[in-house]
């Protein structure tokens, strides 16, 4: 599928849902230090929380996990590891991000999760993104950015209505 059929599919499901969003066209961003270069220019009147996107597969390969935090903020993977009891994971192939979130490497988001209607894919949410005023993601494609306000961020989690837990960074361990 090409990307811009993606992105199609997120805008007329975000459309379908009446979610207030805005779309920032841009240059692709596949990594946080690109983007973070065009973001302070595209959406500094939204004030919006960015998005780091990371979907990872346990050791066995039949476990899928989209972990999304803050931009700025790291991940230890090795802490994480222990907290799903699912033995190390690692990064999820090409070919996994496309049967399991119909998008590809540098174009992950939260939105990904429109193409997994058996809810296969858990998500594990930095629990700071519960009070931004917006989050912005990819729409599966990275060549844009949509912005949502939180009120839409927790009524996409609702609608979608597939599993996912609250991360505590701070307390991870």
């Amino acid at each position: 599928m090409e990307s811009i059929e993606r992105r199609q599919i997120v805008l007329d499901k975000l459309n379908e849902w009446g979610f207030d969003f805005k779309l920032y066209e841009h240059p692709p961003l596949p990594t946080i230090e690109l983007a973070l270069d065009y973001w302070t220019e595209c959406c500094k009147e939204e004030d919006a929380v960015h998005c780091k996107n990371l979907f990872f597969r346990n050791h066995k390969g039949n476990k899928h996990y989209l972990v999304i935090i803050e931009c700025h903020k790291t991940l230890p993977i090795h802490d994480l590891e222990k907290v799903l009891h699912q033995g190390k994971l690692s990064f999820a192939s090409p070919e996994r991000m496309e049967r399991c979130l119909g998008t590809t490497p540098g174009s992950v988001s939260l939105f990904g999760l429109i193409n997994d209607p058996e809810k296969k894919v858990k998500l594990f949410l930095d629990k700071d993104l519960m009070e931004a005023g917006h989050i912005s993601f990819h729409p599966n494609d990275n060549t844009a950015t949509a912005v949502i306000p939180n009120s839409d961020f927790r009524r996409f989690l609702e609608l979608w209505g597939g599993e996912y837990e609250l991360l505590d960074l701070d307390n991870i361990a």
